[in-house]
């Protein structure tokens, strides 16, 4: 039995418990009777009109003591106002209220955190939204986390002043200028997410425009010229790009293109930018966000907004957002306190690639390269690449060409793969001489691999078009270990090594692999699936919802955009070799890294390949980048993959699975159709799978 200390104490409770206000819907009735608009309500309780809209549609609740303010004015609404058909008592009786979000923290100066309404996206007190009829995003994070952003960390304006955010969030943007719409962006639309690492900085707020809302604020509706669509930009003398100036705003050196950064100089710890991104400019690359520029707004806004909660809030292209990504889970410097002065000061963070560019060995540079045009480099360079390799005819058996069918296996992200536990290079390269091997230390080594024999019906994994090598040449270290792994000695004649090595990778490859897993589970691909139920679910997964393919799809780009970018080449008809591009200011122009990548990815594909030969006799017919093509007596995987009586799958070989690394069916195609394209010098794999091999430098 209760003591009588705790049931005054549980009586004592009651007593201060916050008043219950009426349901949502009879909030707004009231205000509505005693004819208050809710930007005359917000002032009297000295709050924002957001706040005002989301306690009228249930998203929220004020905290005290504007709680008691608000139940005070509601009660003496109801009593002049009492509903149809009710007495006044009735309609101030005390009402369950929806229950707000656990993080919702009730500001003077910042908007209410929104609750996430359990059955779809509530509509805004004001005018009616489109709102998306895609289902709900399964385990997608609400953009409640921080209050400091309670509205996410983007929004897509249309031309009615309509911003729409994540979850069904919709704003009232009142801005008819950029320079209007950014300060209402930085102080009124509670956008913005948290910092990915604790030495990070938070991501700035993303504004995406439709075309209507670029016309609005005094933008052309497409952007004209004779450059590629990515180089184009406003002229200088652009009502617009004047306007931001003179309001003392600036524009980063891309000027204002369909990417557009406008920012202040940080006071203190506050930042000052707001990205903005412009969809009738091809902001979305129609590649890597396939459909996603012709949705809805609202559906427009989904997209993006789970991207921005899985991967990253995007700040260009799906190669910039995934460079992007690498500094923002290992930013370059944290804060550290000085022995002598005991101040803080910003210090090097340890596993990061540091705040100053790098420039690589000769041989790991690019023939245009400053190291090698004012040296006169002539010893080669590295040549790591994925492969592109055919089998000849010639060597095709009877019983191959038999067989009814050559279907294309291709795994799931397997550069990603490649990133996991990825020992790299984070100093600057040493020069050796006949160094011994040692596979532990990244770099790259000049060595002879020509004298080992391989089966000829397999690429050679030592070169991207499958051929023998010629000589010596240059390779990166998990190449040389592949060959020592398969009983030879590298001996290398000279090396470039860096003496201190890290992971740096390894956080980039949690948060995609996380990612790419839970988007494909929204899209019913799970890991629990048996094979033939896995095979099923990836043939329909884009039609379950095109929404969330789309974002599968800018997941996957991301991947190889990011680890292209370590690489990015000059651009521009004007470039003279020699010269210094601008992407060799960044530390993360890192060809060294790129390199190691695609090393591993190859390495990684031909040991598959090898243990597929032992366990099965089968060999594949070609072999594109993340993709092989098996003759085969059926049209499914599941007749020539490797399994134990069991039914389990033979480890070593290839798998099918939704996990970074395993594999998925590309495509069938008859044999004879693909003895014929290797007989005209075609790669059969180029011709099942589209030409997405290629890790892109230059976005």
């Amino acid at each position: 039995m209760a003591s009588e200390e705790e049931l005054f104490a549980s009586v004592d409770a009651l007593l201060e418990e916050e008043p219950h206000l009426p349901p949502p819907a009879e909030r707004a009735r009231l205000r509505e009777a005693a004819g208050i608009t809710q930007a005359r309500l917000a002032t009297a309780l000295k709050t924002t009109t957001q706040s005002v809209k989301n306690w009228e549609n249930g998203r929220s609740e004020p905290k005290s003591p504007r709680l008691d303010a608000y139940q005070r004015l509601l009660n003496g609404w109801a009593a002049k106002y009492p509903a149809h058909g009710a007495t006044s008592a009735a309609a101030t009786a005390p009402a369950v209220s929806s229950e707000p979000a656990a993080s919702e923290v009730e500001t003077a100066d910042a908007p209410q955190a929104p609750a996430v309404p359990a059955a779809g996206p509530a509509h805004p007190a004001t005018r009616p939204a489109a709102v998306s009829r895609r289902p709900a995003v399964k385990n997608a994070a609400q953009p409640a986390g921080d209050p400091r952003f309670p509205h996410g960390p983007l929004a897509v304006l249309d031309g009615d002043g309509s911003a729409y955010g994540m979850d069904g969030i919709v704003l009232d943007c009142p801005a008819t200028t950029v320079v209007e719409l950014v300060e209402w962006t930085l102080r009124e639309s509670g956008l913005g997410a948290a910092k990915l690492n604790r030495y990070g900085k938070d991501s700035d707020p993303l504004i995406v425009l439709t075309a209507a809302a670029a016309v609005k604020l005094g933008l052309p509706e497409r952007l004209e010229g004779h450059e590629q669509r990515r180089a184009l930009r406003l002229p200088e003398d652009h009502p617009v790009v004047k306007q931001v100036a003179k309001a003392r705003w600036q524009l980063t050196q891309r000027g204002f293109g369909p990417w557009a950064r406008i920012y202040r100089k940080a006071q203190g710890r506050e930042r000052q930018c707001v990205q903005l991104a412009i969809l009738s400019w091809d902001a979305l690359d129609e590649r890597s966000w396939p459909g996603v520029a012709d949705l809805e707004a609202p559906d427009v806004a989904r997209v993006l907004g789970v991207y921005a909660t899985r991967v990253i809030t995007p700040r260009g292209s799906t190669a910039v957002s995934g460079l992007e990504l690498m500094t923002a889970l290992r930013p370059p410097t944290k804060a550290v306190q000085d022995t002598k002065t005991g101040n803080w000061v910003s210090g090097y963070n340890a596993g990061s690639l540091g705040t100053e560019p790098m420039d690589p060995a000769p041989p790991e540079a690019t023939p245009e390269h400053p190291v090698v045009v004012n040296s006169g480099w002539s010893g080669g360079f590295l040549n790591e690449e994925a492969y592109q390799w055919v089998r000849s005819v010639d060597l095709l058996s009877d019983e191959e060409c038999t067989l009814p069918f050559a279907v294309g296996l291709d795994l799931n992200t397997a550069f990603l793969a490649a990133a996991a536990r990825l020992v790299v290079g984070l100093s600057a390269p040493d020069h050796f001489h006949a160094p011994a091997f040692n596979p532990k230390i990244p770099g790259s080594w000049l060595a002879d691999l020509s004298h080992i024999e391989l089966d000829p019906r397999l690429p050679s994994p030592f070169t991207p078009d499958g051929t023998r090598p010629t000589g010596p040449a240059w390779y990166q270290t998990h190449t040389l270990a592949y060959a020592q792994e398969l009983g030879h000695n590298p001996a290398p004649i000279e090396a470039y090594l860096r003496r201190e090595t890290g992971a740096y990778l390894d956080p980039w490859h949690d948060r995609l692999k996380t990612a790419y897993v839970d988007t494909l589970a929204d899209l019913g691909v799970t890991k629990d699936l048996t094979d033939t139920e896995f095979l099923a679910a990836m043939e329909q997964h884009k039609q379950v919802d095109p929404a969330m393919a789309a974002v599968l799809s800018a997941i996957k780009a991301t991947v190889k955009g990011g680890v292209g970018k370590l690489r990015e080449r000059p651009q521009g008809k004007s470039y003279k070799a020699g010269e210094r591009w601008p992407a060799l200011q960044r530390p993360t122009w890192r060809p060294d890294i790129r390199a190691a990548v695609i090393s591993k990815a190859r390495v990684n594909m031909h040991r598959k390949l090898n243990n597929m030969a032992k366990m099965t006799g089968l060999y594949p017919l070609a072999v594109l980048s993340d993709c092989v093509v098996y003759p085969s007596p059926g049209d499914s995987p599941l007749a020539f993959l490797p399994y134990a009586a069991s039914g389990k799958p033979q480890p070593g070989g290839f798998r099918l699975g939704p996990t970074p690394g395993l594999a998925k069916l590309e495509g069938v195609q008859s044999m004879l159709w693909t003895v014929d394209l290797m007989e005209k010098g075609l790669n059969p794999a180029r011709h099942i799978k589209g030409g997405d091999a290629v890790l892109d430098e230059g976005e």
